[in-house]
């Protein structure tokens, strides 16, 4: 890298630094390319102790862990932090750290980055309740139109931003990085829902669907339908075959991941931000040669037609899906062929792949200033 010191890339998140898969991986490659990189998340009253990185990583303590209060002080106490913090830009992961950083940057005289995992007014979470829509929706017209810069997870919502607000973000898909795999005799069979357990990813449908099938379901994660999501498999009397594994670090995931027999991405239709998603885990199954059940939104039908890797649902019922899973359990011809084209898609959906346009973005910026 040119000049005399690395430049200082700060980015900020809301949630814990220890399980952000995504960040992880953008953190390291920027590091990896030559930057200074402080990754600024959250220190909840849960928090384990935080795991070392390449990477700098500061947590802001959160005794207020939920709700409009979390966020009024989790922004003020980041705010404060980027006012003072040394750095040459920042980078803001999604809307809600997206004032902090635009107002620090302001003031501050420096460059801005926004980092849009999702189509954040449109999660089914903020749509759903019109009050918190309306204070995300303006919080977003304020701000996204001045950031000029920044990047998202697929071409739809990249599509979405520049008919909005009129910023052409590049696209940095949430692929997983590429390394050698090896797929394991998986003599016990297991389901693997892997991620957020949040509203709008299908569990009201899922669990009753476990019902008729005869393999057991593992979740990794928390989120907030953690409790409901636990409360459905106490009313399907489910408690032996829906297992919760909570929040699972990223070093231990990989291994639920490689040796599960089919792994689950499934958004509810509500949402635009669900339908035009592309997620982590649809890649972290693929790299592990692990079949999926998804719905056909357009992402996930875009890269099907080119590897099919998934059964993608039309229609998302209990019983859809338990037809599906039992479709992948007992069809051993149709199995192998998705395990087949997962393992040559990986070739191509992969983090060494994405990475090359991450940098390009921050070379860009740097080299404009």
């Amino acid at each position: 890298m040119s000049g005399d010191r690395p430049r200082h890339i700060v980015l900020t998140i809301t949630n814990d630094p220890n399980y952000d898969q995504r960040m992880i991986r953008i953190c390291t490659s920027l590091h990896e390319a030559g930057y200074k990189v402080t990754l600024i998340g959250r220190e909840r009253p849960i928090s384990k102790p935080l795991i070392p990185r390449a990477f700098r990583q500061i947590r802001i303590r959160q005794r207020i862990d939920k709700g409009k209060l979390f966020y009024l002080t989790y922004n003020l106490k980041l705010l404060l932090r980027l006012l003072f913090i040394r750095a040459d830009a920042f980078c803001a992961i999604d809307l809600d750290t997206i004032l902090p950083v635009y107002y620090a940057s302001k003031i501050r005289r420096m460059p801005r980055v926004y980092d849009a995992h999702e189509l954040f007014c449109y999660m089914q979470e903020v749509i759903s309740r019109p009050g918190i829509y309306k204070m995300w929706q303006a919080i977003e017209k304020h701000s996204v139109p001045n950031f000029p810069v920044g990047y998202t997870v697929s071409e739809s919502y990249r599509q979405a931003y520049l008919a909005q607000y009129g910023v052409d973000y590049k696209v940095v898909m949430n692929a997983t990085v590429l390394r050698p795999v090896h797929i394991p005799d998986r003599q016990e069979k297991y389901i693997l829902y892997q991620g957020a357990v949040n509203v709008g990813r299908c569990f009201e449908e899922l669990i009753p669907a476990m019902q008729w099938v005869d393999v057991p379901l593992i979740i990794c994660g928390e989120g907030n339908f953690y409790e409901a999501a636990q409360a459905l498999v106490k009313k399907y009397g489910l408690e032996g075959k829906v297992i919760f594994k909570g929040y699972v670090p990223p070093a231990e995931l990989p291994a639920y991941t490689l040796n599960a027999t089919i792994g689950i991405t499934l958004f509810v239709a509500g949402s635009k931000s669900n339908e035009l998603s592309l997620a982590n885990r649809f890649f972290d199954y693929m790299h592990a040669g692990v079949p999926q059940l998804g719905v056909a939104y357009p992402e996930y039908e875009h890269i099907n037609r080119q590897y099919e890797v998934a059964t993608l649902l039309q229609e998302v019922t209990p019983e859809t899906i338990a037809a599906a899973l039992n479709h992948l359990l007992q069809d051993a011809v149709y199995y192998k062929r998705l395990q087949q084209n997962a393992l040559q898609a990986r070739e191509v959906y992969n983090w060494q792949q994405q990475e090359v346009t991450l940098l390009e973005v921050y070379r860009k910026l740097f080299a404009g200033k």
